[in-house]
């Protein structure tokens, strides 16, 4: 089944060394029984082609599919044109990343911390996304912004966005929210954010709901506690291929 695990899941094991890339795609394959891998970039030590060669070895190795490079870093969105430009930098050595990775997605944030964007900020980001999007088309992925903080968590905010980049490499990584903006921001769905409340909630609403919207992408679990995260993110997978076993 088409299920992933969000490496973040497993922040708070990593923060207390206890887990790393590796650790994460062992336990992909060999805990969970995926056959696919979702790192977020939090546990990517380096974007160095030597490193990155060790990486998509360990996942050729367990024969594992990367469906999702979620980085954080690269907004695209900072009022320093300075920060601006590092983080362009950083989004570009990603993309490379996903690239020799072989990611299906990737996201990288908007920015912008206040509930709109302003003229100005629409317009960069709508023309660095449109060139995201024409290099990930050239490469065989999706790129595009997460609906979970500042600006982006308006579903009108990403409803515009989505229109004005109007481009087919370009997508949401949608982070259900278990409310009407989910359903706005279906239509370009690529990858998903299914946390701990809306397994406990709302699942097959909101599973349905998408699939309804003709979403055939990967069904990503995140948990975010820092705490018991082997077991409660068994639980949650275990909820999603449930949903997917009644299908």
């Amino acid at each position: 089944m088409n299920i992933s695990i969000a490496s973040y899941s497993f922040h708070g094991l990593l923060r207390e060394g206890k887990i790393d890339l590796f650790g994460y795609l062992e336990s992909c394959k060999y805990r969970y029984h995926l056959q696919t891998a979702d790192i977020w970039n939090g546990m990517l030590l380096s974007v160095e082609d030597d490193y990155l060669a060790k990486v998509k070895e360990a996942l050729s190795e367990r024969e594992l599919t990367l469906v999702n490079l979620c980085v954080d870093g690269a907004h695209i969105w900072e009022d320093d044109p300075e920060e601006r430009e590092r983080n362009y930098r950083n989004a570009l050595a990603h993309l490379h990343a996903a690239e020799v990775l072989g990611a299906k997605t990737v996201r990288i944030d908007a920015g912008v911390r206040a509930d709109t964007f302003t003229d100005e900020q629409f317009d960069w980001i709508v023309k660095r996304y449109l060139e995201y999007a024409r290099r990930a088309l050239d490469n065989g992925y999706k790129v595009g912004p997460e609906n979970h903080w500042g600006a982006e968590v308006i579903p009108e905010n990403m409803r515009r966005l989505c229109e004005a980049v109007n481009h087919p490499a370009f997508g949401v990584l949608l982070h259900f929210r278990g409310n009407e903006g989910d359903r706005v921001m279906a239509p370009w769905a690529m990858h998903t954010h299914i946390s701990w409340t809306i397994t406990e909630n709302c699942l097959v609403e909101s599973m349905t709901m998408l699939r309804d919207a003709g979403y055939t992408g990967c069904w990503g679990v995140e948990h975010h506690s820092g705490q018991y995260e082997y077991s409660e993110v068994a639980i949650q997978v275990a909820r999603v291929r449930d949903v997917l076993c009644h299908w």
